[in-house]
């Protein structure tokens, strides 16, 4: 199963490469265009991870698991409900998410599944929306919880998931799992705080796929957060949190 990786080599130049045990084994082109190998292979401990693509948006979905809906006494949506995180609030695995010096409420971790598109979706069908998917990542979706709704005249979505480091994604892209099968675990200073499976999602990804590109395209790269159940907490300066799935990896970061 490839899992695919954007470093920073100890030249301070950035490739993509294919992880290989302790090693990675390089990549010439675009990742989502037939990239093919150097031949060169670096240790994995003498680069910087990056995160493993760089997307044009993210696309994060609110209200898409059955468990955490109930819960919360909230119907079940006819369709997607998403915003947009800032493309200044991407972050890699193992960079600290810092404490917004504007903002002094809770901050909250939300452990997800992350879909990386790989082809250019406009417009597309389920059927069609499986063959835009690259593979699939971990996210925390950090988010300043008292902003969201402390305005009564306009909820703040944008802002609150935004600021600069909250967007944190990574450390690779698993290519060849069904999603289906996964289980979303977050722990948080060495105690699960979330685990879900995937399955319990109201939209799956082929049809996140297809049912947002009706509305905006995806481009490669693009990164779609599938959104998260029950167990979302709040993170203190110091705390270390982990987002953990099986067949993919573990995202782990401080919040400082």
């Amino acid at each position: 199963m490839p899992h695919y990786l954007r470093i920073q080599k100890p030249d301070q130049s950035v490739a993509h490469g294919l992880l290989q045990g302790d090693q990675v084994a390089l990549l010439r082109g675009d990742l989502f265009a037939d990239p093919q190998p150097t031949g060169e292979t670096v240790a994995l401990a003498e680069v910087t991870l990056l995160t493993p693509c760089v997307p044009t948006k993210m696309v994060a979905l609110w209200n898409n698991f059955h468990a955490l809906a109930a819960k919360l006494g909230q119907a079940i949506p006819p369709e997607p409900l998403y915003f947009l995180k800032g493309n200044s609030s991407f972050h890699p695995h193992g960079a600290p998410i810092r404490v917004p010096p504007s903002y002094a409420g809770k901050v909250v971790y939300e452990g997800e599944l992350g879909v990386v598109i790989g082809r250019r979706a406009q417009r597309v069908t389920e059927s069609e929306a499986a063959g835009c998917i690259f593979g699939y990542t971990c996210i925390n979706d950090v988010t300043a919880a008292e902003l969201l709704f402390k305005d009564a005249s306009f909820p703040q979505w944008t802002r609150a998931k935004s600021f600069d480091t909250f967007g944190v994604f990574g450390p690779v892209i698993a290519t060849g799992l069904d999603p289906s099968t996964l289980t979303v675990r977050t722990v948080l200073n060495g105690q699960e705080r979330q685990n879900y499976a995937v399955s319990d999602m109201v939209f799956s990804p082929v049809q996140l796929v297809s049912r947002i590109s009706q509305d905006l395209t995806l481009e490669p790269g693009d990164v779609i957060a599938c959104g998260t159940s029950i167990g979302v907490g709040s993170m203190k300066a110091g705390s270390e949190v982990s987002v953990i799935i099986e067949r993919i990896g573990t995202l782990t970061n401080r919040y400082e």
